[in-house]
């Protein structure tokens, strides 16, 4: 009978990587470091007032909720790690616990680089259910959470389709019903949200409509309004981690003292998360000249939508970028992984990504890719485990598992 790493690997071969990235130690602290920095700065008062301020008014609403599932992504320096984004529906987590169990599984030498530092498939499936079981207590308190809702556009559709169903199921193996939807299957009333007529208490969201503007999301930007259904991630974690014109503030030591930032955070910072700059179109000449050196992206965008390398802009696409609303960041290329394909060395890029919830990081992994930017179609690329190495101490020889 075939696991289900072997079934994921059969049926959507380019999710996963047959590569392990050996990382040192200190990067690994590196990352935790500036995480924690940053999101002692958003905690500050002043730091809110002003992300909630640029935000839509949806975004507004005080919720205890944090968030599930916030991803922080970096690209690695000659100087250090580089914060590129922050994104508050981050998929792949489930797919990467799963694995981290088909890697330790087959591979002794890997499975004690690993050691016990980011847990077994097991523990990471019951952080995961214990931080949506936080996200439901801090809004309902003792209340059984009986009804989750995993929604995405089209969801039979999408793409991550196999990490839904892998999500449904670990939630009934901990007794929570779960189902899959579209957001306009959804419906919102009296007794709150409800998909089929059947109670919904807590909505997993995975939908790219931040701001529940879509006609589809009516019911749940009811439900977010009225507070009848607790979902995450919702608008104010979206407005307060991966608005990127908050990457603005963030890479500013003078803004971040005048928050009320501490100067060991702030020199944290400084060092972590590129330079970025709000475009203008008073700036047009100013950005145009030194283009070469930024990778431009909208405010609101996601998955490297409408994101483009400075250096490969034509003046059209300048022109609609001057017209919209982006952020312009100091370019850090992505480093390069050499991994085999087909018999072939093939050189590709790489960014790690860490899975935070409160804080806390849950799981690093890297994703190896083709072009501009992350996109699952490359042979030999896809998600792969992260060991951090000691100093000194030599990466694992033997190959990964393959899922055959």
């Amino acid at each position: 009978m075939k696991t289900t790493f072997d079934q994921l690997r059969a049926t959507q071969p380019q999710f996963f990587s047959a590569a392990a990235i050996a990382i040192p130690a200190a990067t690994m602290q590196a990352m935790g470091e500036l995480i924690a920095a940053i999101e002692s700065v958003i905690a500050l008062p002043a730091y809110q007032a002003h992300a909630l301020a640029q935000a839509p008014a949806i975004a507004r609403l005080p919720c205890a909720a944090r968030g599930a599932f916030m991803g922080y992504d970096f690209h690695l320096t000659a100087v250090g790690p580089k914060l590129i984004e922050i994104n508050t529906n981050a998929g792949g987590g489930l797919l990467n616990a799963i694995l981290g169990r088909a890697q330790r599984a087959c591979c002794a030498e890997v499975a004690e680089a690993m050691g016990s530092g980011q847990g077994g498939a097991a523990d990471l499936e019951a952080r995961f259910v214990a931080m949506f079981r936080a996200e439901w207590a801090a809004e309902r308190g003792d209340a059984p959470l009986r009804h989750v809702a995993i929604v995405d556009e089209a969801p039979q559709g999408q793409y991550l389709l196999p990490e839904f169903l892998l999500f449904q199921r670990l939630f009934e193996r901990h007794g929570i019903a779960a189902s899959i939807c579209d957001p306009a299957e959804l419906s919102h009333g009296s007794q709150g949200l409800s998909l089929q007529g059947r109670p919904v208490d807590l909505v997993y969201n995975r939908l790219t409509d931040f701001a529940f503007d879509a006609p589809a999301s009516a019911a749940l930007r009811d439900a977010w309004l009225a507070g009848s259904a607790v979902i995450t991630p919702h608008p104010r974690a979206h407005a307060l981690y991966a608005d990127k014109r908050n990457l603005v503030l963030l890479s500013s030591p003078d803004a971040l003292r005048g928050l009320g930032a501490d100067e060991a955070c702030i020199a944290l910072i400084q060092a972590g998360v590129p330079r970025t700059e709000a475009v203008s179109r008073d700036r047009a000449d100013d950005f145009w000249a030194r283009r070469r050196g930024l990778f431009f992206k909208p405010a609101s965008g996601f998955g490297s939508r409408g994101a483009y390398r400075g250096d490969k802009l034509t003046r059209r696409v300048f022109d609609e970028i001057l017209a919209g609303d982006y952020i312009a960041q100091a370019f850090v290329p992505p480093s390069e992984r050499r991994v085999e394909v087909g018999g072939a060395s093939v050189d590709l890029k790489m960014d790690l990504r860490n899975y935070v919830y409160r804080g806390e990081v849950q799981l690093v992994t890297a994703r190896l890719y083709q072009g501009q930017t992350t996109n699952f179609r490359t042979p030999g690329g896809g998600f792969a485990p992260v060991l951090a190495l000691p100093d000194g101490a030599v990466a694992p020889a033997a190959p990964c598992c393959d899922g055959h």
